[in-house]
């Protein structure tokens, strides 16, 4: 692997963890509808219901910040090694002697 491609390992490494996360948050919000189906009154119903629609906000909002903050590092990366292949190479240091 090239050095360049690692802004695209961090690229698809976050897109991964989106979708698991993504995922996970469909399979609870699931578990909690099929719980509201399943209640008796009115008040549990409502309350599951809420939780099930809490839960698909935070874990969008959540995978919202983790593909944000993974495309900032990679174009972070990416910018610091354009500047680095650009910068003149380092003179080597000569010792002084005592």
């Amino acid at each position: 692997m090239a050095a360049g491609d690692l802004d695209v390992l961090i690229r698809s490494m976050a897109k991964k963890q989106v979708k698991a996360l993504t995922d996970a948050a469909k399979k609870q919000h699931g578990r909690l509808m099929g719980m509201a189906a399943k209640a008796k009154d009115k008040e549990t119903r409502d309350r599951h219901k809420h939780l099930a629609k809490n839960t698909l906000a935070s874990a969008a909002a959540a995978a919202r910040r983790l593909q944000i903050t993974a495309e900032n590092a990679a174009d972070s990366y990416a910018r610091s090694m354009k500047a680095a292949k650009e910068m003149p190479p380092a003179k080597p240091v000569k010792k002084k002697k005592n």
